[in-house]
């Protein structure tokens, strides 16, 4: 784990949040749009809606329908547009502020447990390690988890990983994750970290899912 501690530090020393945002709020709701979309259509999308909108207040004051205006070429824009704005009328109704809070923050429409650690992480500064499809692959390939499910991943990463340094480090997997060890085509050999932290199971493993021929789908 040190091993791979330092080769993360030594390349990603300081790594920026991908999603852009201008306060707490804003990088819940840039979090939340970005579930099956990619955070550079995301952060295409998210300047005109935070300049009408960068406060629960003047978000529920849009109203589902203009948000699904200017949200609308992001993946799962009518059901995003809704619970965007309903989150925004839970906060509103509760004060009006985004707190650090986990059972505040996980009750918000269209919030999951990785939306709010990204949020407690990256806004509030409290230790935690959110689990998204890089880190559940890297994790796995790296030999720091054989959990199926992402909380099992959470919590053996948590366990790999000094609690100081899980802020960074999220953010260090998915960066490795897409300039060094991408899901398809990857040559463990030459891969920083792979070439001595995977397993010869896993690179076999890998290696045979690709050589299944794929489905051809027909139509009657």
């Amino acid at each position: 784990m040190d091993r791979i501690g330092q080769i993360l530090d030594d390349l990603y020393p300081e790594p920026p949040i991908p999603l852009d945002h201008v306060n707490p709020y804003t990088l819940l709701v840039a979090v939340a749009l970005s579930a099956q979309t990619t955070d550079k259509k995301v952060n295409e999308v998210t300047p005109a809606l935070f300049a009408e909108a960068s406060t629960p207040a003047e978000m529920y004051a849009l109203g589902p329908e203009r948000i699904l205006e200017l949200i609308r070429e992001v993946g799962l824009a009518p059901t995003k547009a809704r619970n965007v704005w309903t989150a925004a009328g839970q906060i509103v109704e509760a004060g009006g502020e985004l707190v650090p809070d986990w059972e505040f923050l996980e009750g918000l429409a269209g919030v999951g447990h990785k939306t709010a650690s990204v949020v407690m992480a990256q806004a509030f500064d409290v230790p935690a390690f959110p689990v998204d499809t890089h880190i559940f692959r890297l994790a796995r390939r790296w030999g720091l988890s054989r959990g199926t499910t992402v909380e099992k991943v959470e919590a053996d990463l948590k366990k790999a990983f000094p609690r100081a340094t899980w802020n960074r480090r999220h953010l260090q997997i998915i960066y490795f994750g897409r300039e060094y060890c991408p899901a398809q085509r990857h040559v463990f050999a030459t891969c920083p970290i792979c070439s001595f932290a995977a397993t010869k199971a896993q690179e076999a493993a890998e290696l045979k899912a690709r050589s299944k021929p794929k489905r051809v789908r027909t139509t009657a």
